[in-house]
């Protein structure tokens, strides 16, 4: 692998490279949606199921298909579910289910020959089953202004700085990227008051991640996420979970004729 200069892109670090230790915050993943099915209806008017069994899901989506997955905790009856089909290495699954709220978002992020190499789509939906309460899952501009640090492990260590309802930036503060920073793409949904689907898709690096941030306590913050892409060959896919604890650093208050976050 090259030395790493910062302005020379082809010396970055791939996203395989990344993958050792990463994981090292990584929440325990639980079981308890074990033995349970649901329906999701998109909003796009295609659906969704899922049945779970031990670490493995059941899933029909334009295909079908068993794979492992992994289920995190994120909140009382608020789960993030990630899985990778064996069948379709060239596409990531993430589920988001509210079983209060009877809401789920469903994000698939796929490798394409596009710019950015992976791009996402987001498909609320609603639980069979469960009564639907509340505003259906959208967009937000909430975290425009927020300058957030992240920990991944010991060793990996990031800022946030989000810019506006498209873009972000990064900066890795400790591990082997540090002193690297770039904008990139982003996408926001708020789940519940507090916590947030954060999503982004690198130009550099030709991977995406999807991530569910609580940010309810500014000084305990913590997110759940995976990361997908092409490793060093730029022909196999990459696909791994992490975790992360963070605080709010600080909060920009654009006056109004300026505000970022405005139509």
């Amino acid at each position: 692998m090259p030395e790493l200069t910062l302005s020379d892109t082809s010396t970055w670090l791939p996203l395989d490279g990344l993958a050792p230790g990463f994981d090292a915050n990584k929440a325990p993943t639980v079981g308890d949606l074990h033995g349970r099915t649901f329906e999701l209806a998109c909003e796009d008017g295609t659906t969704f199921t899922a049945a779970f069994s031990g670490t493995r899901i059941e899933w029909t989506y334009h295909g079908t298909g068993t794979d492992r997955c992994e289920t995190f905790l994120v909140d009382d009856d608020l789960y993030y579910v990630q899985f990778h089909p064996r069948a379709r290495q060239e596409e990531a699954f993430t589920l988001l289910l509210d079983l209060r709220r009877g809401r789920a978002l469903l994000v698939l992020s796929r490798i394409g020959d596009t710019s950015p190499r992976v791009t996402q789509t987001f498909l609320a939906a609603t639980i069979g089953g469960i009564e639907p309460t509340g505003e259906s899952l959208a967009p937000t501009t909430s975290l425009v202004g927020r300058r957030v640090l992240w920990v991944y492990s010991t060793a990996h260590a990031y800022e946030h700085v989000y810019l506006s309802p498209h873009w972000y930036t990064w900066q890795c503060l400790a591990g082997p990227e540090k002193g690297l920073a770039d904008t990139d793409e982003n996408s926001v949904y708020e789940l519940r008051p507090g916590i947030y689907v954060f999503a982004w898709r690198e130009k550099v690096i030709p991977c995406a991640s999807v991530t569910v941030a609580d940010h309810r306590d500014a000084k305990r913050l913590r997110s759940h996420g995976v990361l997908f892409g092409l490793d060093a060959t730029g022909n196999t896919p990459t696909h791994f979970t992490f975790g992360a604890h963070g605080r709010l650093l600080s909060t920009t208050v654009h006056p109004e004729a300026y505000d970022p976050a405005g139509s």
